[in-house]
């Protein structure tokens, strides 16, 4: 065979050279840990000295154009490969972990939630069901946000990338519970099937029109119902919407409250929701995404009522201060979530069955919750982060964050050229910089700038939101690593360029 690819009889291709540290020589599991240690020290070292660095940088064109690669069909140095994250990734991030990040509901992340997400990779499990430590973790872990949630026993959840497909989750179990027909085997199109429709305020995230799109609803299931002067559905409105649709024939089926807008952090009278949902025979979901975790804290108080909803979504990943992405589901009625998602016996696959003993005793334990078969071990990073932590601190940070937004408002409170655009009711700030001499659409467009300066300056990143058709400036805390004096530096700086460019 002179002249072949292989010397090989049968004509196979010799084999491929072991990447070094992956089933490798004992030299090459000493280069890789040696990387390793080299990556840890990096990491830790960004971590410990963040507050020095700027909140935001953009990413450069010269950046940009080096990261667009042909595909790399040849191995390269693992070391290399490093250096080039370092110079070219590690630099530009979203920014989120900084101090002074107050965007969007961003996570900022933790050493223990650090090292468990690398300890999840290295185990690499397969968290659908099997016989296997990654499985009681997370049932544990669900009990005890089952217990922090005040959930009755009854009760289960699930952990998901995220919020949206938290909620998504929620609303389809919603779906099976109150259609009022087999919406699961014979579909949204079955015979005589109703229109089946959903509420929910104005100030609903824009999950609920994800989740009614992929879930056959449609768009226009989604009943908005106004708000009143603090950003509360007016349940009165949410009423006269649902008697409306029973006259026209269609079925309402899910009431939707929120335990923290995502605009201003506003709370639905959840009570009342509650009512409201009991009175027509209407599953009642709320979204919690950042709100929830107020339960944690000496700010219990103002989430109260959450703890009867039929189903709740939350984000460990915002106010649990853990990396991405880790989101929870929890329902009331453990029964109904699975019989939503786990496939009837009769079709089940003979592929996935459960045995008696062995690795396939609740195969599909956790599959059967969601839409998710390949499931990574979310659980570890709650798990640990929740022990390393404890509850009780991170309620105390909650009650921190809150406080830091009290004191956000009243600084914009007592300066003359700034002005609040909604009330503060638990941990978001809505303002902008304000003169009488601008019309309202140049004050727009000068808040527009101001935001835009403050970024790019480095300084700190807020976000952005309209509210009664004004631009504002919003502030969202959930950053365990912010001081009162980074606020006192937003503020100073929104001064500062808005009488710089106002002139």
């Amino acid at each position: 065979m002179t002249g072949s690819r292989s010397s090989d009889p049968r004509g196979f291709p010799p084999a491929t050279p072991p990447v070094p540290g992956d089933s490798g020589t004992a030299a090459d599991w000493v280069a890789a840990r040696k990387l390793a240690y080299r990556m840890v020290d990096d990491m830790f070292s960004a971590m410990e000295t963040i507050r020095d660095s700027r909140a935001w940088s953009p990413v450069p064109d010269h950046v940009k154009a080096s990261l667009r690669e042909a595909v790399p069909y040849q191995a390269a140095d693992l070391a290399a490969v490093y250096e080039q994250f370092k110079r070219d990734i590690l630099p530009y991030p979203t920014g989120n972990p900084h101090p002074r990040f107050w965007g969007w509901v961003m996570a900022n992340g933790s050493v223990a939630g650090c090292l468990a997400d690398f300890l999840t990779s290295a185990m690499n499990c397969h968290v659908a069901g099997y016989d296997q430590a990654a499985l009681y973790v997370e049932q544990q872990v669900i009990e005890w946000l089952r217990i922090l949630m005040d959930f009755p026993p009854s009760s289960g959840g699930l952990l998901v990338s995220g919020g949206t497909v938290a909620n998504l989750t929620g609303l389809a179990v919603a779906r099976q519970a109150r259609a009022g027909f087999d919406v699961k085997t014979k579909g949204l199109g079955a015979p005589g099937a109703p229109r089946l429709t959903v509420y929910g305020s104005i100030e609903t995230h824009n999950w609920i029109y994800k989740a009614c799109e992929l879930l056959g609803l449609g768009r226009e299931a989604f009943r908005k119902i106004d708000v009143d002067s603090q950003r509360r559905i007016r349940l009165d409105d949410c009423r006269a919407a649902i008697e409306a649709d029973l006259k026209t024939g269609h079925r309402p089926f899910c009431l939707i409250g929120n335990a923290g807008t995502v605009n201003t952090a506003a709370i639905d009278d959840l009570d009342g929701l509650r009512s409201l949902a009991d009175e027509y025979d209407l599953w009642f979901h709320i979204d919690g995404a950042f709100g929830s975790l107020a339960a944690l804290s000496g700010s219990r108080a103002l989430v109260s009522g959450q703890e009867k909803a039929d189903s709740l979504a939350f984000d460990l990943h915002k106010w649990g201060y853990m990396p991405y992405e880790i989101g929870v589901v929890l329902v009331r009625d453990k029964d109904v979530h699975r019989a939503t998602f786990a496939p009837p016996p009769s079709s089940a696959p003979l592929y996935l069955s459960s045995a008696d003993a062995g690795i396939s005793v609740d195969t599909t334990y956790f599959a059967d919750l969601g839409i998710q078969l390949s499931r990574d071990f979310k659980a570890l990073k709650a798990w640990m982060s929740l022990k390393n932590q404890g509850v009780d601190r991170i309620g105390r940070i909650i009650d921190q964050n809150i406080a830091q937004i009290k004191y956000l408002e009243q600084r914009v409170l007592a300066e003359e050229r700034l002005q609040l655009l909604a009330p503060v009711s638990l941990n978001i700030v809505c303002f902008r910089y304000h003169t009488p001499s601008l019309s309202s659409e140049e004050l727009d467009r000068l808040n527009q700038d101001i935001l835009v300066k403050v970024q790019l300056s480095g300084i700190a990143v807020p976000s952005h939101t309209w509210l009664d058709g004004q631009f504002a400036i919003r502030v969202c805390n959930t950053n365990h690593r912010s001081r009162r004096s980074d606020f006192d530096m937003l503020v100073d700086a929104v001064l500062r360029l808005g009488a710089e460019m106002a002139a």
